[in-house]
């Protein structure tokens, strides 16, 4: 089960993984400069609400949030929003480098 100190420890790295401050955020989401601080600080925990709202600002699921195994979800949710903007035929082949790129590695 996931205890606040968990919840706290995975909000900053999703945080810095995204390379922005914790008062940025804690703006940009239109909350006081220290919201996201005392979250990360173990003083506060956000609503239901709020944490879809931090989920969908740092572009993971809430599933995701939840899943330390997974890594790079900033650039992985990029790379979707990139790909969804592509024509079929343009993300065919996209996706047949990729698969030989990574044959390579």
């Amino acid at each position: 089960m996931y205890d606040g100190k968990q919840f706290s420890t995975r909000l900053a790295q999703l945080r810095m993984e995204k390379g922005i401050s914790a008062r940025t955020m804690s703006i940009e989401l239109g909350q006081n400069v220290s919201y996201i601080n005392r979250i990360e600080n173990g003083k506060a925990l956000p609503s239901l609400a709020q944490f879809f709202n931090i989920c969908d600002y740092l572009g993971v699921t809430p599933a995701d949030f939840f899943n330390e195994e997974k890594k790079h979800y900033t650039r992985s949710s990029q790379l979707y929003q990139e790909t969804e903007k592509l024509s079929p035929e343009l993300a065919k082949h996209l996706l047949e480098i990729l698969k030989k790129l990574n044959q390579n590695t």
